[in-house]
């Protein structure tokens, strides 16, 4: 008995399901990867350290003191003259203004900056610090 089945054989298929989760894992994988970076504007220096220290991630203005007291606006060295005229111009109103200054600098130099901020009535100004790490006793 001879049984005759027509069974069509069919090529060969590329599955699209699997690959359209990889693509989407790859797309949530750089979208969080972006959401997570820090922009930071400010000119290198060594910061001091504080325990309340903390993480701020939104959009803001640097203002950097160097050891050698030079003043830097988003890296951009200004004049303590010129450094209210800076502000106006350059950065828009209501963006967070961050100081920080080496710990090296001059607290002179520091208060003259936050004094000259606080005349063009810019109350919103945070100092940037490390966290602070104990040392582990042994």
């Amino acid at each position: 008995m001879k049984i005759n089945l027509n069974l069509r054989r069919k090529g060969p298929r590329i599955e699209m399901i699997p690959l359209i989760d990889i693509v989407f894992l790859l797309l949530v994988f750089f979208i969080y990867a972006m959401l997570s970076m820090v922009v930071h504007r400010g000119f290198k220096v060594e910061l001091p350290q504080a325990t309340t220290a903390e993480i701020d991630k939104e959009d803001y203005a640097s203002i950097t003191i160097d050891k050698d007291n030079r003043i830097l606006l988003n890296k951009e060295e200004v004049l303590i003259e010129n450094l209210s005229e800076e502000v106006r111009t350059k950065i828009k109103k209501g963006v967070k203004i961050f100081i920080n200054g080496d710990k090296e600098a001059d607290l002179g130099v520091v208060i003259k900056v936050l004094d000259a901020l606080r005349r063009d009535e810019i109350k919103e100004v945070y100092f940037e610090t490390e966290p602070f790490e104990y040392e582990t006793i042994k």
